[in-house]
């Protein structure tokens, strides 16, 4: 028995049986220290988050998820005032009470007995999704891609990379940030960089095709240029895909950093549900209709899943694990970015950023999306090529090591976290540093401010 709905008519999206099993202590307590708003709307709203994750598009189309199975494990000593949010969003929820001491719960154990028991049922769940960051569950996730099941990954914090690499899809914690408080909210609207480019279609009437874009820089990503006569018309010419246009541009330009291409497929077909009836307006795919109906947009389908974003605003470098264009890095920093997804950022870049970071905290109370926007301006300023998600990957790493952002923080102070955070990033990753690696990858990424302390 297949997953699809019907696999004759490549017209009807995929269909995933999915058994989805949330390990709320480690999600909630990683999403508070990046993004408290996010944290809130997480533990109270699931159903919102739930929805935004039914649909998606990966290397094989597009798909549906059915969540079968909806289990959620919480300490309820600590987080029980959040059981009824789940309980109403269709949720299992399992009380794991605290079994020992040093107050670790018993969620670990039986998210995996009931992610074994599922993998024996007589219903066969096509994906199983793991809503943790904890590295424990690896054998876990083997064990469902060794039964040919797909597996997703959403994580709220920093995961080690042999856990990441046996998925087949990740949502990182800036994903989950975002996808937990899509649509309840405009501010980041407000980070739109000005000028008739930069509004969001949907605030005036869209052209009958896109105008052509000014040419793209060599190495940006970007697919620029006017439609080309032999693409198709419906890609661009019916109402349905001027508004799924209008909402992919909105999408795209309100983020803060490049978007997974399964968000911003998800966003034109709310604007145009029958973008894939219709084989994406003529082209065969969403990739060929994003090229045909967006081509202003950057576009890249690695590192998977793929990422979207505005050239503008970002470049390649900002992607996950991209190494800065012209750094000259060595094979450890390279090593380091490829098995954790560092930001591949100069030396120089990293002092710029880190006292960027430290000048404005001092100046302004935190608040995660205003700090990131003024520090990415603040390093272009500069001369540095910085891109916001470096700026929350960053901001991520220092908070996740346990740094205050207050105004009492100094740019060694971030820079010590940083590195400490990379440093465990590594380990994690069961890299084998020498001293002298460690002493390397301090004076990288935390850009020459320890050199002092060791003074």
């Amino acid at each position: 028995m297949t997953s699809a709905l019907d696999p004759s008519r490549p017209d009807v999206p995929r269909r995933l049986r999915t058994a989805m099993f949330v390990d709320f202590d480690n999600v909630y307590i990683g999403l508070r220290r990046l993004d408290p708003d996010a944290a809130e709307a997480f533990a109270t709203d699931p159903g919102h988050w739930l929805a935004e994750l039914e649909s998606g598009t990966d290397a094989d189309g597009d798909f549906t998820r059915r969540f079968l199975v909806r289990a959620c494990y919480l300490n309820p000593s600590v987080f029980s005032r959040f059981r009824p949010n789940f309980t109403r969003a269709g949720f299992q929820v399992v009380d794991c009470p605290s079994l020992t001491q040093q107050g670790k719960s018993s969620a670990d154990i039986n998210l995996v007995l009931d992610a074994v028991d599922a993998l024996d049922a007589d219903t066969r769940y096509d994906e199983f999704v793991i809503v943790s960051a904890d590295a424990d569950f690896t054998p876990l996730v083997q064990r469902c891609r060794a039964a040919d099941r797909r597996v997703t990954i959403i994580t709220a914090s920093p995961a080690a990379s042999a856990y990441r690499a046996v998925a087949d899809t990740v949502i990182t914690a800036d994903d989950l940030a975002e996808l937990v408080t899509a649509g309840q909210g405009a501010a980041e609207a407000a980070d739109v960089p000005p000028g008739p480019e930069s509004e969001p279609a949907a605030t005036g009437p869209e052209p009958s095709a896109p105008t052509a874009p000014e040419p793209a820089r060599e190495g940006s990503g970007s697919r620029g240029g006017a439609r080309r006569e032999d693409q198709p018309a419906a890609a661009t010419g019916s109402a349905g895909s001027l508004a799924a246009r209008r909402a992919v541009l909105q999408r795209v330009r309100s983020a803060d950093r490049p978007v997974p291409t399964g968000a911003v497929a998800q966003a034109a077909q709310k604007a145009d549900p029958t973008l894939p009836s219709t084989r994406w307006a003529g082209t065969g795919g969403f990739l060929p209709w994003l090229a045909a109906a967006v081509p202003e947009l950057g576009v890249a389908a690695r590192p998977s899943p793929g990422y979207v974003w505005d050239p503008k605003r970002f470049g390649e470098a900002d992607l996950p694990g991209a190494a800065a264009p012209g750094t000259d890095s060595s094979a450890l920093q390279r090593q380091v970015v490829a098995v954790t997804d560092t930001p591949g950022l100069s030396r120089d870049n990293y002092r710029v950023l880190l006292t960027a970071l430290a000048d404005d905290v001092r100046a302004h109370p935190f608040e995660r999306t205003a700090t990131a926007r003024r520090v990415r301006d603040a390093c272009q300023a500069a001369g540095a090529a910085v891109g916001r998600s470096t700026v929350n990957t960053v901001i991520s790493g220092v908070l996740y090591v346990g740094l205050e952002l207050d105004d009492s923080v100094t740019a060694v102070d971030v820079a010590e976290a940083w590195a400490d955070n990379v440093v465990g990033l590594c380990r994690g990753a069961r890299m084998e540093l020498t001293e002298a690696d460690e002493v390397a990858i301090d004076d990288w990424v935390g850009g020459g401010l320890l050199d002092d302390l060791e003074d």
